[in-house]
């Protein structure tokens, strides 16, 4: 057949070689730490009991050669099996951070939903200055985690020097908000909170920018008030935007790890340390790499089938609507 570009036709080895980057992008970045972090993951390797003498040394392939080769006999070294996942079992402070991570995902997200929901049916009005709020309740998600942790959590919540701590100490009230696990929990939900309903609020308030107008000016005719149009049309409408910011809040809740390490520090005790934070302290500060490396596959599985779950029976929802 005639090529009328004048190209020759790309040979399966040419192909071959276009898709070779991006293989090797993602082998070196999704599929090698995936393998690698399960074969930890079944092991009691720590950062003092192992060393990877001279995985570095050398050309770059032959170091990286040298470096799989004692990797692999660290984890024969090291293997103890499905240890790792009964002691995960028994693990008391596993188990809080687990259920820290719970509430933080269906408490801490509804209440985001919720007051964002407001925010953006309000800013989607005709009020003056409406330009000058949204700017104005953008600005806490420009903030870095690590900032609005310490000034909201640390700053003024401080027992010692914050404003909320001095007003009490001048009404003769004794005021402490991280003293047990459930203040702990709860300040921390609502510091969160002031951080991420930017970002419900923004994504909401697109979704009821682009709804046709005309459906509305029809429903207004028709004789529907505000609370039926609500109910029977935006909220509908509204449905796609709103299950994928919930979804995507819940991901970063289960991720959570900033503001929590900043404010208490997964304290008193652990009473209020989530699972990432949890790992964060096993791997990094322990050293139990095996340990820290199971919970965090665990966390994994656990993640995927909440999320899966929730697109199953939401999407079901939102699927039955159009």
């Amino acid at each position: 057949m005639d090529n009328a570009s004048g190209l020759l036709p790309a040979t399966r080895w040419q192909k071959a070689l276009f898709v070779l980057p991006a293989f090797l992008l993602t082998f070196a970045m999704v599929i090698f730490p995936t393998v690698f972090g399960i074969l930890v993951s079944f092991t009691g390797w720590t950062r003092t009991g192992t060393t990877l003498e001279g995985a570095s040394s050398g050309f770059f392939l032959f170091g990286f050669f040298d470096m799989t080769r004692d990797i692999a006999g660290a984890i024969r070294s090291t293997w103890n099996g499905f240890g790792n996942f009964r002691e995960m079992a028994g693990d008391n402070a596993f188990r809080t951070a687990l259920s820290n991570n719970l509430i933080f995902a269906f408490v801490g997200v509804p209440l985001q939903y919720l007051v964002a929901l407001g925010l953006a049916l309000l800013l989607n009005q005709q009020i003056r200055g409406r330009k000058l709020f949204r700017v104005a309740f953008l600005l806490p998600f420009m903030i870095s985690p690590i900032a609005v942790g310490w000034m909201i959590g640390k700053a003024m919540f401080d027992a010692r020097f914050g404003p909320f701590a001095k007003l009490a100490r001048d009404l003769d009230i004794t005021l402490s908000f991280y003293d047990t696990g459930f203040k702990a929990v709860f300040w921390l939900i609502m510091i969160n909170a002031w951080y991420a309903i930017p970002f419900v609020m923004v994504m909401l308030l697109a979704g009821l920018q682009a709804m046709p107008v005309e459906v509305f000016e029809a429903a207004k005719i028709d004789g529907a008030g505000r609370w039926r149009t609500f109910w029977d049309m935006t909220f509908p409408l509204l449905l796609p935007v709103s299950l994928t910011a919930v979804v995507l809040r819940i991901v970063f809740e289960f991720k959570l790890i900033d503001i929590i390490y900043v404010v208490t520090g997964g304290g008193p005790g652990d009473a209020s340390q989530t699972l990432s934070l949890y790992i964060y302290k096993e791997g990094y500060l322990s050293g139990n790499i095996g340990y820290a490396t199971a919970m965090a596959e665990v966390f994994l599985i656990f993640v995927i089938v909440i999320i899966v779950a929730l697109l199953a029976t939401i999407g079901r929802r939102v699927r039955s609507l159009y």
